[in-house]
């Protein structure tokens, strides 16, 4: 028999390359990535500061890292280690894969489409008093153009929103002036990690004034957590006396061994589904509303849709299925502006991949700005369009064209609560009023952190329909 061929080694970005090195990539991340992939294509390495990353952008390949060769790939990769101090052995960021699994397998029942229900009414009956709020503060104009009302800061509105939903289906509870809180520790750890991640230099242990600012919003958040935590503990509450998510993991117990999580796993379990929750529905509902207003075409099929569905009346989960096109803005706003969009795995052992050899060790980069802006797969794909999510189109793609949760065993365990959230609020939003854009305002971009944020926030003035 023919010997086989042997694995070539990736092709590396060089000096001569003229994309940069370590520095081009703290200055501009995504401009260095997109350097590489016009030089070298979907899959090619590189080493910033001494770190061997390979920049993966192919839906087959990353099927192979997230599913076919799942277990060879784990999470104790470089930039998992970054969010560590603040996630740490919650489901996110959690390299043990024993304990990964254990507490999955206790977790993933409360997450379901079936259990997800349960929480609809959270969702819809803060998105309806937060209208009420804009409403009553002097926010929306009547008439055909906004003719008056000052600027929403949308990010932060959106933002309240989003820690307000997840904190009464966590804990039952109204959460007031501490989601603002919340919401700038959060800001400040962003910036920080995203920083670090592209400059690790200084360590984090070393008290610069931005770490010390990182560990002040990390206790912060941590102590926003433990504050609910301790009252429910106190309480005692039996489960099937409420249904808050919190109870219900304070009497989960894993199968297996028939025990439950203790309080220091739990607070890391609950401060892990604040911060997925909060980012996931601040950044996409965001830039949903951003995308709309710039393409009237769109919000006049999105309120089409929400009038003949809803007719008025506060959408419900069972509305959903019925709001398809809805659905469709939510997706298209996740393809170009994934709040998660880019994500890491470790190889555990060496692989080959399309013919070319994968050390050990090398942490491969998953970016999904430019995954879900592959040309081979996205017609047009810096356009806002909606219809890329019609059945027949996501029939034409390779499952793995489009990630926003990722894939495979470690998919985001909130990914049905967020869609069910997405979804509510907005047709919530469009059923009686449209955010539109200031005359000439500029044009927003994303800023590249940890997670991806619409640089400055989004602001816009609030109209009746």
């Amino acid at each position: 028999m023919p010997a086989s061929t042997p694995a070539k080694d990736l092709p590396r970005i060089t000096a001569r390359d003229g994309i940069g090195g370590a520095f081009a990539f703290k200055r501009d991340q995504l401009g260095f990535l997109a350097g590489g992939i016009e030089r070298h294509g979907d899959l090619f390495r590189f080493r910033p500061f001494g770190i061997p990353m390979v920049m993966v952008n192919h839906p087959d390949h990353i099927r192979h890292i997230l599913v076919d060769k799942g277990e060879q790939y784990d999470k104790d990769a470089a930039i998992f280690k970054v969010v560590r101090p603040v996630l740490r052995k919650g489901l996110i960021a959690n390299a043990d894969m024993d304990l990964w699994r254990r507490q999955r397998r206790m977790m993933a029942p409360h997450f379901t489409p079936r259990t997800v229900a349960a929480f609809a009414r959270n969702m819809t009956d803060e998105a309806v008093a937060m209208l009420e709020r804009w409403e009553r503060r002097g926010h929306a104009t009547g008439g055909e153009r906004p003719t008056g009302g000052e600027l929403l800061d949308v990010t932060d509105e959106i933002g309240q929103l989003a820690l307000r939903i997840v904190n009464r289906s966590l804990f039952s509870a109204d959460v007031g002036a501490s989601a603002q809180a919340f919401e700038r520790a959060f800001g400040v750890a962003n910036s920080v990690l995203g920083a670090f991640f592209r400059f690790p230099f200084p360590p984090l242990g070393v008290p610069t004034p931005s770490h010390r600012r990182l560990h002040r919003a990390i206790a912060d958040m941590d102590d926003f957590v433990s504050a609910f935590i301790r009252k429910r503990v106190a309480e005692d509450v039996p489960t099937g006396e409420e249904t808050d998510l919190l109870t219900l993991l304070l009497h989960t117990v894993d199968e297996e061994d028939g025990k439950g999580m203790d309080l220091e796993q739990l607070h890391h379990e609950v401060l892990n589904i604040c911060i997925g929750a909060y980012e996931t529905t601040t950044n996409t509902l965001s830039w949903a509303f951003y995308l709309l207003a710039r393409h009237p075409e769109a919000e006049e099929r999105l309120h089409e849709e929400v009038d003949r569905v809803l007719a008025g009346r506060v959408p419900e989960f069972t509305d959903l299925p019925r709001l398809t096109y809805t659905r469709m803005v939510i997706d298209e706003a996740l393809r170009i502006y994934s709040p998660a969009y880019q994500f890491m795995r470790r190889a555990r052992q060496d692989d080959e991949i399309a013919g070319y050899r994968i050390p050990a060790g090398s942490n491969m980069l998953i970016n999904s700005y430019f995954l879900h802006r592959h040309p081979e797969f996205w017609k047009d794909p810096e356009r806002f369009d909606p219809e890329n999510f019609t059945p027949e189109r996501i029939a034409q793609r390779p499952k793995h064209a489009y990630i926003p949760f990722g894939s495979g065993h470690r998919i985001c365990i909130g990914k049905h609560f967020a869609l069910t959230e997405l979804t509510l609020v907005l047709a919530a939003v469009a059923r009686g009023h449209r955010l539109v854009m200031p005359e000439g305002a500029p044009e927003v971009r994303p800023e590249a952190l940890i997670t991806l944020h619409p640089k400055g926030g989004i602001h816009l003035r609030l109209e009746r329909r």
